[in-house]
């Protein structure tokens, strides 16, 4: 079989790549062993456009964000599902500082911040100290997407269900072939996977492990995320996604009982209505040290590609960079030069 790219990963950035691709009019083959408890398939798909305890813009979120709702839309069309819907986060404030933090804020970023009434909010969480509002923000059905479009996948025989090993795969010059099936260019999203790519494992990853829990709690509406500390995020089949931690040291991937006690109480101490978890998850994110996407080619072996290391924004960073990535490979544009892992030529060129 000739195919023009073979891509490794069917995740968010592997999805988002081959639908561009195949839109542009490109033949693609994907290789994807399905993994239940892969990054994108537990991931809450949140996107949020300001982050941490400073409450700042999250980097280009004006050029990524309005990118990846209309991309999310178009997708969703196509699937004949809805991938998107906005879901604004509700921040509780937990502490005085908090709330200080956010007041701060809301004087320079009315755009993205507003207070609420919290009275609104009463029957359902023990209040503290005051409820801001962060918007627009976005929640994507990621479990959808992927399933609906491995669906699409295989109707196309764009699709197959093994493991990618190295020993199978023979890199040439002019092209590349795995099992038979031969392509002009390789791109791996392989997630995690990527910090063992012979190519690509010199990048600066930094991996970190997140746990989440799915609780049932038929009274609290699904029109918000609600945040402190943790988050409760509306998840599939009328349940809820709370979570996550950010852990950069970890012996294995498994869930542990800390989190699921100390995320229980949590939730007893803020929440009013009573609540059931039933289930706990736990992932590996590809995350890197500058938090910054891996998007391009091999500065030596320019038939190999990636696109990976997106972390926590993936929601809103995988549709611009999948897009960017097509055109740059069928029409030679430039990438973004924060993204381009030619920043990293001469360490990969060792």
């Amino acid at each position: 079989m000739q195919v023009d790219t073979i891509i490794i990963g069917q995740g968010l950035c592997g999805t988002m790549l081959s639908w561009n691709l195949m839109k542009a009019g490109q033949q693609v083959m994907v290789i994807d062993e399905s993994r239940p408890n892969s990054a994108t398939k537990v991931a809450s798909g949140v996107i949020n456009p300001v982050t941490g305890r400073r409450i700042v813009r999250t980097w280009e979120i004006e050029l990524f964000m309005p990118f990846a709702v209309d991309a999310y839309t178009q997708l969703g069309k196509e699937l004949a599902t809805q991938l998107i819907a906005q879901c604004n986060i509700l921040d509780f404030h937990a502490t005085p500082q908090n709330k200080i933090a956010f007041s701060e804020r809301l004087l320079k970023e009315k755009e993205y911040l507003s207070v609420v009434d919290e009275q609104i909010w009463e029957p359902y969480f023990h209040l503290l100290i005051g409820v801001g509002e962060i918007h627009p923000c976005w929640l994507i059905q990621l479990q959808e997407m992927l399933i609906a479009f491995r669906k699409k996948l295989i109707l196309q025989n764009a699709l197959i269900e093994e493991k990618f090993e190295w020993d199978d795969c023979i890199i040439q010059p002019n092209g590349v072939e795995w099992k038979g099936v031969k392509a002009n260019q390789i791109v791996f999203c392989e997630g995690t996977g990527g910090i063992n790519n012979p190519y690509f494992e010199l990048l600066p990853y930094a991996s970190n492990k997140g746990e989440a829990l799915i609780a049932s709690i038929p009274d609290l509406p699904r029109n918000n995320i609600f945040k402190q500390g943790i988050s409760i995020v509306p998840w599939k089949e009328d349940l809820f996604w709370i979570g996550s931690t950010y852990e950069w040291k970890y012996e294995h991937l498994q869930p542990t009982q800390s989190f699921y006690d100390k995320t229980t109480q949590q939730l007893q101490n803020w929440l009013k209505l009573p609540f059931k978890i039933v289930d706990h998850l736990a992932s590996e994110r590809p995350a890197n040290v500058e938090r910054r996407p891996f998007v391009g080619f091999h500065p030596v072996q320019k038939n190999i590609g990636v696109l990976n290391g997106t972390g926590t924004k993936g929601c809103s960073l995988a549709p611009y960079f999948a897009h960017q990535l097509t055109q740059h490979m069928i029409n030679g544009k430039p990438l973004h030069p924060l993204a381009d892992v030619q920043r990293f030529k001469n360490i990969l060129s060792r």
